[in-house]
C-alpha cells in the first residue's frame, strides 16, 4: 500500500510558491546562516522536472515536450517520490487539481495534504509576463483560458494551469484531504503569523525564535542578494532575474487599465472570495 506522504505546495505561477519553499528550507534545516536559494530543492522536488520523468522511463528515450508520454509516466514518477517511506514529501506544483487527458494530476492515494498560495491576479499577471516573456495584457488573456498550458521544454514537462479562477477553485473546493490556503498578501503583512499556520498545518512544532530567523532568512532582500551573487537555478531564461520586486499592488502603472478592469469584471466572484478587488 503506497504511503500517503505527498504534501503539495501548490499555486498559480508567480504567486509566492518559491518564497514559501525558501521559508520552509530555512526553518526545517535550522541553520545559523541563510539557506542558499539554490539548495531549496532539498526539501522537496517539483512535479514538472524533466529529469525526474526520464529517470522512471525505464531506459527508453524521453521527450519532455510529448505531453502524452509525460502523463503516462507521471504515476510512476510520483510513486518513486513516496517510495522513500518518509511521512512527508513536499512537492511543488503549478498544475490545477484536475485530470489531464484522463490522468489525475493530484492522485488521492498518495496525497497527505496541500498548501495553496494565492495572490492578487493582477500582480500575478505582471510577474507571469516577465517570467514567460510576454506583455502583461497577454498574460491576463492566458489567465482567463481554461486550456492554458505551459508547454514542455528541456527542463520541464507540460504543466496544466487552466484559468486563474479555475485553478484556485480546483484547489480550494471541498475535498478529501486538508488544504491550507495562504494569501501572498498576508505573508507580506504578517509573515510570522502566516508561516506559523503553515508549520502547524504540516505538523511541525512552532519555535518562535526559529520562526523569526527563518522569516528573516527568507526575506526578499536576502533572496535577491543571493540571486545577484550566485544566480538562481529556477530563473526563467526569458527573465533578467527571478526575484524582481515582490510586494503588492505593483500592477498599478504596469497594466493597461481597461484590460485590468475587464479581467476583474470577468473574475469578480473568484477574486472577492479571497478579498481581492480592483
Amino acid at each position: 500500500m503506497p504511503q500517503k506522504s505527498l504534501v503539495w505546495l501548490a499555486s498559480y505561477p508567480k504567486s509566492g510558491n518559491t518564497w514559501t519553499r525558501v521559508f520552509l528550507a530555512n526553518y526545517l534545516f535550522h541553520r545559523e546562516t541563510p539557506m542558499p536559494i539554490n539548495e531549496v530543492h532539498r526539501i522537496g522536488m517539483g512535479d514538472a522536472i524533466s529529469a525526474a520523468y526520464a529517470r522512471v522511463a525505464g531506459g527508453r528515450p524521453f521527450d519532455p515536450t510529448d505531453h502524452r508520454q509525460a502523463l503516462a509516466l507521471r504515476p510512476r514518477m510520483l510513486q518513486a517520490v513516496v517510495a522513500n517511506d518518509a511521512h512527508v514529501n513536499f512537492v511543488k506544483t503549478h498544475n490545477a487539481d484536475e485530470a489531464a487527458f484522463g490522468v489525475p494530476l493530484i492522485p488521492r492515494p498518495l496525497t497527505r495534504s496541500a498548501v495553496y498560495i494565492v495572490r492578487h491576479p493582477l500582480d500575478v499577471a505582471c510577474s507571469y509576463a516577465r517570467h514567460y516573456a510576454m506583455t502583461p495584457e497577454r498574460a491576463l488573456q492566458d489567465m482567463t483560458r481554461a486550456d492554458n498550458v505551459v508547454v514542455g521544454d528541456a527542463k520541464s514537462v507540460p504543466q496544466y494551469l487552466g484559468s486563474w479562477a479555475g485553478h484556485m477553485r480546483s484547489w480550494t473546493r471541498h475535498r478529501d484531504f486538508p488544504v491550507l490556503i495562504l494569501r501572498y498578501e498576508d505573508l507580506i503583512a504578517a509573515p510570522e503569523e502566516a508561516f506559523a499556520k503553515l508549520l502547524k498545518h504540516i505538523g511541525v512544532p512552532v519555535d518562535q525564535e526559529r520562526l523569526v530567523r527563518a522569516v528573516r532568512f527568507s526575506a526578499f532582500e536576502e533572496v535577491a542578494r543571493q540571486e545577484a551573487t550566485a544566480g538562481f537555478i529556477e530563473k526563467s531564461d526569458n527573465a533578467e532575474r527571478f526575484f524582481h520586486a515582490g510586494g503588492t499592488g505593483k500592477w498599478r502603472g504596469q497594466l493597461d487599465e481597461a484590460a485590468a478592469a475587464a479581467f476583474v469584471e470577468q473574475n469578480a466572484k473568484a477574486m472577492a472570495a479571497r478579498g481581492y478587488t480592483l
